[in-house]
């Protein structure tokens, strides 16, 4: 950040016009629906993985009807569903965050709450990323596992 800061010449000055930042409200509002969505589907993950367990863990035989997650059973899929309830809650909470400190910060015209805004985007724009770095390096291991196992058999 502070290599950025260097390279710009201090004469130029960032405009925000009213355009921009009705614009920036617009995103807020849509920053609290998508995050107060992503709480709900986060709620209906978390019941589900307590209702799916018990389920499993009162009739096993369900366990044949859920294909490749029945290996990790009752137990398992309790924390598969679980940490897909996680995957949805910090996004949202970090909507939420954006949504409510960007509206506080065009409204009033306060500095310090924007940035707190544009961190919490910072913020899940890397979380996404960095989740996107896991899924293709995980898609890239599982396809060569697979042409190896495969070049095994024969």
């Amino acid at each position: 950040m502070e290599d950025f800061e260097k390279e710009v010449p201090h004469e130029v000055k960032l405009v925000v016009t009213e355009e921009m930042r009705s614009y920036f409200y617009d995103m807020c509002k849509w920053a609290r629906f998508l995050s107060v969505v992503g709480f709900i589907v986060s709620a209906f993950l978390t019941l589900s993985s307590f209702g799916i367990g018990a389920a499993i863990s009162a009739n096993p035989a369900m366990l044949n009807q859920l294909g490749p997650l029945a290996g990790i059973g009752a137990t398992g899929i309790t924390i598969f569903y679980l940490l897909l309830a996680l995957l949805f809650f910090y996004p949202s909470l970090l909507l939420l965050r954006f949504s409510s400190k960007g509206k506080q910060g065009v409204l009033f015209g306060d500095q310090e709450t924007f940035n707190d805004a544009i961190s919490s985007v910072k913020s899940l724009f890397k979380f996404w990323g960095i989740l996107t770095i896991i899924f293709l390096v995980s898609y890239f291991l599982l396809i060569l596992a697979v042409a190896v196992s495969g070049a095994g058999i024969k």
